[in-house]
């Protein structure tokens, strides 16, 4: 598609312009490293439009505390302060309606998650967020802790200009299948391979 020029103009009864607007359904999965970092830097474009960010992260330690989070949480702050760009929430494992994995059944945690599922669609269906990151939310779905044709039937039927973006590894077919964009990471070369541990400002 150079230059945003199509190969095809879809026949769905869109302008251009109402096609360039639409809201987005994203995925990023595969092995390699990026998903959630690539995902990280979508809301921050779109805080930078004045969008309402929620984060919501499924699988990451409550006790692990990643830069983007602290980064977002600050930028959420000077939003209060100031009015520039956009509202922030984050939410993760070990606080609300999150698990942790270390405690508890697997029942459990499947519960856990879907309640977590459960608010997101709540607030889906009331256009809480502007721009959502659901990070490492394959990981439930994989597992069956969620319903995949459910959460598929939301996010398409979703109301409002919502863009959602979802990451984690063995992504379910029907996600694919209606994702608006899919990128898959793959390795072609990691230095953890070699034996280097993760490091402050790549990894975390």
């Amino acid at each position: 598609m150079p230059q945003g020029q199509p190969t095809e103009v879809p026949k769905d009864g869109l302008t251009t312009r109402q096609r360039r607007n639409r809201p987005l359904l994203m995925l990023h999965t595969g092995e390699m490293k990026g998903k959630s970092t690539s995902a990280f830097g979508m809301a921050l474009r779109g805080w930078n439009q004045g969008w309402d960010i929620g984060v919501f992260q499924f699988v990451k330690s409550a006790k692990w505390k990643v830069g983007e989070e602290s980064a977002f949480k600050a930028l959420g702050r000077l939003h209060d302060e100031t009015g520039e760009g956009g509202a922030v929430e984050w939410h993760k494992m070990g606080e609300g309606w999150s698990w942790s994995r270390k405690q508890g059944t697997e029942s459990d945690h499947a519960a856990a998650a879907l309640e977590g599922w459960q608010e997101i669609a709540r607030r889906l269906e009331s256009e809480r967020h502007g721009f959502y990151v659901l990070d490492e939310f394959t990981y439930p779905l994989h597992w069956g802790w969620i319903d995949v044709d459910e959460v598929v039937n939301t996010l398409v039927n979703r109301p409002g200009h919502q863009h959602v973006v979802i990451t984690g590894r063995y992504a379910p077919q029907q996600l694919v299948d209606a994702a608006d964009l899919v990128v898959e990471m793959t390795k072609v070369k990691h230095p953890m391979d070699a034996g280097q541990k993760g490091q402050r400002g790549i990894e975390w």
